[in-house]
């Protein structure tokens, strides 16, 4: 799970950093602060699985706490922004990656994920051990204070589509992801040919 580095201070509007990288369950606060990340007591077996749970929209921080409730094993990601309201800034907390929880459950009490309707589908994580290398490292960056930015991974053959820039709700084919030009084809099929366009990572968005 990479991330992409700036430098500097965000400005209004753009997303900052909050400190605290431990597996997370969440409160919500009263000033609408970043919520607190530090460990819940965790009670599951090694052999439980992780699960990547897929909430439903807005709902992560809710799941969160049902996980923190049941004493399961997760992690919520959350990062600080703030937004400017004439001359108020509020400030608030994120999912670095909407619509995500990570959680460990015994396969036996995996029932109780879906009790409060809080949850879209669940999918168990194969390489248990490469998804909490990769947690770390997101734990770490947290941690760490650094600016960055979500981007997608992309592989050739990705429909993308482009979601900033002048070129705003275009649709098309990822031609090359590891060469910098390589960009989006755009594709008019009629003619058999395509049209290449240099457009960064972050300003695409992979479709289904």
């Amino acid at each position: 799970m990479n991330a992409e580095t700036g430098s500097g201070r965000p400005t209004a509007g753009a997303t900052r950093i909050e400190g605290g990288a431990a597996p997370a369950g969440t409160r919500e606060s009263a000033t609408d602060e970043p919520l607190d990340q530090k460990a819940a007591p965790a009670v599951p077996a090694p052999a439980d699985p992780w699960l990547v749970c897929h909430c439903k929209p807005r709902c992560e921080k809710k799941f969160a706490e049902l996980m923190r409730a049941q004493r399961f094993e997760h992690y919520l990601p959350l990062i600080g922004s703030e937004r400017r309201y004439g001359t108020r800034i509020k400030r608030f907390s994120k999912p670095l990656f909407p619509g995500y929880v990570f959680a460990q459950v015994p396969r036996e009490r995996k029932a109780l994920i879906y009790q409060q309707d809080l949850l879209a589908r669940a999918i168990e994580v194969e390489d248990t051990v490469r998804l909490l290398a990769q947690l770390a490292d997101i734990k770490a960056l947290i941690a760490s204070g650094l600016d960055f930015r979500l981007t997608p991974q992309l592989a050739k053959g990705h429909r993308v589509r482009i979601i900033s820039g002048p070129l705003k709700g275009v649709e098309g084919q990822v031609e090359d992801p590891h060469n910098p030009r390589g960009g989006v084809l755009l594709s008019v099929d009629v003619l058999q040919q395509g049209l290449l366009v240099p457009i960064p990572a972050v300003d695409l968005k992979v479709l289904p």
